[in-house]
């Protein structure tokens, strides 16, 4: 069986593809995208979007959708594992939006997809085509899945995440790197923690050897959580997820504030996930074979950049291919984004030593540091992707 052969495949309908395909749409470029499980489903509780990402997704449409699925956090803020002292604390909401000239939102990440597949539209979706070899054509290339199906395309975007199979056309490397850090995440009823202060604000709570972010997502009900442990030294799992006992989860935890405990006790996801960045590919694109999102950059979470720069890539890619022809979108569209996300995987890496540090003179360092988050930062959520590539020539 032969489907609908598309000018542009997209090998995957995370948050990143979807987003290719709505920006590509709206430019006239036929698409479509090709996703291996049977049906659209959560992975991972929720999403944090920052301005950068948000104001790509306003732009294609997305406004009233996000706005309805979404709650915007109060305030950002930092605080001491033990007391929950408010180190440092900066105002959200209007504020926020009216610096960076989008909103910051928390939401559910199966609400996100499907506002992002519904944008899609379910003809140029196709489910359970698990993509298994790519072989080229005169022109083009014809893509072959697991079940049999082919189908042909002029160019190929994997935007299959970590575990990328369209990557090894690409880049002949495994660039996956333990960090020496663990997480576990929850999705928890505010009434099921009373002891936690400022539910409504995105929050990280600095400890010894650990950390744990939280912030409201939908109506403000729930607080999407994830807790980082430096733990284990080293991962031996053929799996990037394990179950863990509860009480193991917990144990880091025992003498944190009573709200962190509350938290992480409430949990009932009980697997731990090893954080893994990558090393910077030095080739994204091979012909007519590109890669995007975390196929090209997975980095830690520590930042929340993981869905924002996938949401860049994609409203970088569609907007160079809008103006030239594939061998020249490809090397402009690299050229763009490399250097930007090589930037955001650094910096979440030198964010997970400083968030771990013990008590003491460095701890206090950092603390007096923090005052100026919002100017360090900036250069990540001021950024606008798409008037970045209609500036290249």
């Amino acid at each position: 069986m032969t489907t609908r052969s598309p000018s542009v495949a997209i090998i995957g309908a995370g948050i990143g593809g979807l987003t290719l395909a709505i920006a590509l749409r709206r430019r006239g470029i036929r698409s479509a995208v090709y996703e291996s499980a049977s049906e659209l489903r959560e992975v991972g509780a929720a999403v944090a979007l920052s301005a950068n990402g948000t104001r790509v997704l306003h732009a294609l449409g997305l406004r009233d959708r996000l706005a309805a699925r979404s709650a915007v956090p109060t305030e950002l803020v930092y605080r001491d594992w033990r007391g929950g002292r408010r180190i440092a604390a900066f105002a959200a909401g209007a504020d926020y939006a009216a610096r960076f000239g989008a909103p910051y939102y928390g939401v559910h990440r199966a609400d996100l997809q499907a506002a992002l597949a519904e944008a899609c539209g379910h003809d140029d979706l196709h489910l359970d085509h698990q993509l298994v070899d790519i072989s080229t054509e005169n022109p083009g290339y014809e893509l072959h899945f697991a079940d049999g199906a082919t189908a042909h395309a002029d160019l190929v975007v994997g935007a299959d995440g970590v575990h990328s199979t369209a990557r090894r056309w690409v880049a002949d490397d495994e660039t996956a790197r333990y960090s020496g850090t663990s997480g576990f995440r929850g999705l928890i009823p505010v009434d099921a923690m009373p002891s936690l202060p400022d539910p409504g604000a995105i929050q990280f709570w600095m400890g010894p050897g650990a950390h744990v972010l939280h912030y409201p997502i939908g109506d403000g009900s729930f607080v999407n959580f994830l807790a980082v442990v430096d733990d284990p030294p080293t991962w031996t799992s053929s799996s990037w997820v394990e179950d863990v006992p509860a009480n193991r989860l917990r144990a880091p935890f025992a003498d944190w504030h009573p709200g962190v405990r509350e938290m992480v006790a409430a949990t009932s996801l009980h697997k731990r996930w090893a954080l893994f960045g990558q090393r910077p590919l030095t080739r994204w694109h091979r012909d007519g074979i590109v890669l995007l999102g975390d196929a090209a950059h997975a980095m830690l979470p520590h930042h929340g950049q993981g869905a924002n720069q996938s949401i860049e890539d994609a409203a970088t890619l569609a907007s160079l291919l809008h103006r030239f022809a594939p061998d020249q979108a490809l090397p402009r569209y690299e050229r763009l984004r490399r250097a930007r996300t090589r930037a955001v995987q650094r910096s979440s890496w030198v964010a997970s030593a400083l968030l771990h540090l013990p008590d003491g003179p460095d701890a206090d360092d950092r603390d007096r540091r923090l005052a100026a988050i919002p100017d360090t930062l900036q250069w990540i959520h001021e950024h606008d992707a798409e008037a970045a590539a209609e500036a290249l020539g």
